[in-house]
């Protein structure tokens, strides 16, 4: 990969790009303007983003009053990193940003660790960029949908109830929970009862918590109640996993420290 730049256009500007070679990341972070790329054509404002694959050509303009600040790199792969169509709107500036900072400054710190760090934040730019062009324009609702799961998921100990999630959301009852079954494939009480048996698991598994602690802090009055919802979630009672507390480390976080030390970072040992 090349090294991530952020350029803002000038006033003058225009592209008309020699055939590409590689591939090209290329993010709109500011301004206004029009790509086009084999007779398609695309308004550019934030969000929009592209990736280009060897033997594109595209070309692109802008309103020199409201210039382009544009984030991309090229690089090589040997799989399919270019959708189609090339471009997508990402609607999470946030995340799009943090990334595109994020890569630019790990690759120019000039280490190993930070050339690592810059592959991996352009691996999430282009699978952002899939799922915009894949899945686009979520509406108002899904994201208020997605914003009480989430909050589910931050907090499943609370005595959350269905009506309010739906005022959470502003919808009634029964489409809230349309809307959310849809999304999510279960009832707002099952991905609730699945939060809880997610966070039951980390807390046994890393905490030190009773069995007891455990289903207290998470909204149970009846213990058994809770070793049977999940038993039935995982296959497993929660003693045997509180038990499984003293294992040293999970297949995959034995992995991950491999992966750091490559880049000569260690991990202290689980005591």
């Amino acid at each position: 990969m090349t090294a991530p730049t952020f350029w803002r256009c000038e006033p003058s500007w225009s592209w008309t790009s020699p055939v590409l070679q590689d591939h090209l990341l290329w993010c709109v972070v500011d301004g206004r303007g029009a790509l086009e790329l084999d007779g398609r054509r695309q308004e550019l404002r934030p969000g929009v983003c592209a990736v280009f694959q060897p033997g594109d050509a595209p070309r692109a303009t802008h309103d020199p009053h409201r210039r382009l600040l544009v984030f991309g790199m090229h690089f090589e792969t040997t799989t399919t990193a270019a959708p189609d169509p090339r471009w997508g709107e990402v609607l999470d500036r946030e995340l799009l940003g943090v990334l595109a900072r994020t890569s630019d400054a790990s690759y120019r710190r000039g280490d190993a660790l930070g050339r690592h760090q810059a592959e991996l934040c352009l691996e999430q730019l282009v699978a952002l960029i899939w799922d915009a062009v894949h899945h686009p324009g979520r509406s108002v609702t899904d994201t208020a949908v997605d914003g009480i799961a989430r909050q589910l998921r931050q907090d499943p100990g609370r005595d959350w109830t269905v009506a309010e999630m739906a005022r959470g959301a502003s919808l009634s009852r029964a489409q809230f929970t349309r809307r959310f079954v849809a999304q999510f494939g279960m009832s707002p009480a099952q991905y609730l009862i699945q939060a809880r048996i997610d966070r039951a698991h980390q807390l046994l598994t890393e905490s030190g918590m009773t069995v007891t602690e455990t289903a207290a802090a998470l909204g149970y009055t009846d213990v058994p109640y809770f070793s049977r919802q999940y038993k039935q979630r995982t296959g497993r009672n929660p003693s045997q996993d509180r038990e499984g507390l003293a294992s040293n480390s999970t297949p995959t976080a034995r992995h991950s420290a491999r992966q750091l030390a490559r880049y000569g970072v260690e991990l202290e040992p689980r005591p």
